[in-house]
């Protein structure tokens, strides 16, 4: 796993405007003038959080006169969900694999749960 990579793209979709924006992509490409109208903020943030989205590789523009048209990167979008499944459990190239257990393995550990207002 390219840890580096990962933790750009979760920090990206990190910020709740952007993870909206991405869901907003799921439907298909939009004009940036769209999405502005959307938002209760100016078009030098909308470029500001677009410009993370795509140095994350989650989005990919177009340009068309002077506006831009943004949509998912799909092929990102693709490895993403493959991220999040290997996370999940254990593959051959998975850091558990390289590591010892203790005295204190996964049966041993108290187990964690969110608090009500659900958080950790």
């Amino acid at each position: 796993m390219h840890y580096e990579l990962t933790a750009k793209v979760f920090k990206a979709l990190g910020d709740p405007t952007r993870l909206q924006i991405v869901d907003m992509l799921s439907c298909g490409e939009r004009c940036a003038c769209d999405l502005l109208e959307l938002f209760d903020f100016t078009q030098p943030t909308l470029s500001h959080h677009m410009k993370v989205l795509i140095n994350a590789g989650i989005v990919k523009t177009r340009k068309v006169g002077t506006w831009h048209n943004y949509s998912l990167n799909e092929s990102h979008m693709k490895a993403l969900s493959t991220i999040v499944q290997d996370l999940r459990q254990n593959t051959d190239d998975c850091i558990c694999n390289t590591i010892a257990n203790k005295n204190c393995s996964v049966n041993n550990r108290e187990k964690v749960k969110p608090n009500k207002d659900n958080t950790w």
